[in-house]
């Protein structure tokens, strides 16, 4: 594991995947995703391990994509990749999942939450899927998975116009199970999760494997074809304006 991703057994069966970047917000460089990708592969194949938590540090969920990152990979063309084996990774993984937002879930941060079989947020919560805003196209799957839970005029809403959004309108949009108080959502996981550790893991396994099996092909499918796209955006002139303009205000 990297530093920037932190894993522990905080109960029995438990593993707590930690995004742990709190300077940046937890934002996800390639280092990052490579902790994630392993991380979750080590959950995968570990027998004690029942049920896992995806967290992050210093109250804050992910920013999303470091732009950093992301403007360099859009001029060299190379480094982009790393996400979508990410969005591979949690949209394939075995062991059941369960999410725990606090302050920002920004871009990659609310589309993975549609690859997690439970997700909870504090109170205070802020989502945002702004891939037009930045010159890019709906990511992780969510082009098909969003409409599919949402309904099309909400995921039309929050891809196409990208705006903040809060906890209970992502209850609403089928993004999350349910709010806590404010810094009450890492309980909530652990509690669902250690539940969830409790019970039979065969049926456990299979019944996530039965939930996702009428969509699993379609959602591959769509994450490659989104990031085709990604790709492409990435190296236009839209992209490249929104990125400096970022960078410039920061």
């Amino acid at each position: 594991m990297t530093e920037t991703v932190l894993s522990e057994t905080p109960a029995e069966g438990v593993r707590q995947i930690t995004m742990n970047r709190p300077d940046r917000r937890n934002a996800l460089d390639r280092a990052t995703y490579q902790g994630l990708i392993d991380a979750l592969a080590a959950a995968d194949a570990d027998a004690s391990v029942r049920a896992v938590v995806l967290t992050g540090a210093g109250g804050c969920f992910t920013s999303g994509n470091d732009i950093k990152d992301f403007a360099a990979a859009a001029a060299t063309g190379v480094g982009a990749e790393i996400a979508i084996d990410f969005l591979t990774a949690i949209s394939t993984a075995k062991k059941p999942i369960v999410a725990a937002a606090e302050g920002f879930a920004v871009g990659i941060g609310t589309t993975m939450l549609l690859h997690c079989d439970l997700a909870f947020a504090g109170r205070s919560a802020s989502f945002r899927m702004p891939f037009v805003s930045l010159g890019l196209c709906p990511e992780g799957g969510s082009s098909y998975l969003l409409p599919l839970i949402a309904g099309s005029k909400r995921a039309a809403e929050l891809l196409m116009l990208g705006e903040p959004f809060g906890p209970e309108v992502a209850q609403d949009a089928g993004l999350i199970n349910g709010v806590t108080d404010e810094g009450g959502a890492l309980a909530a996981a652990l509690e669902k999760a250690r539940a969830l550790a409790a019970l039979p893991p065969q049926s456990v396994a299979l019944t996530k494997s039965l939930l996702k099996r009428g969509s699993a092909a379609a959602v591959a499918e769509t994450i490659g074809t989104e990031a085709r796209h990604f790709g492409e955006r990435l190296k236009s002139a839209e992209a490249q304006a929104a990125f400096l303009a970022f960078l410039t205000k920061r």
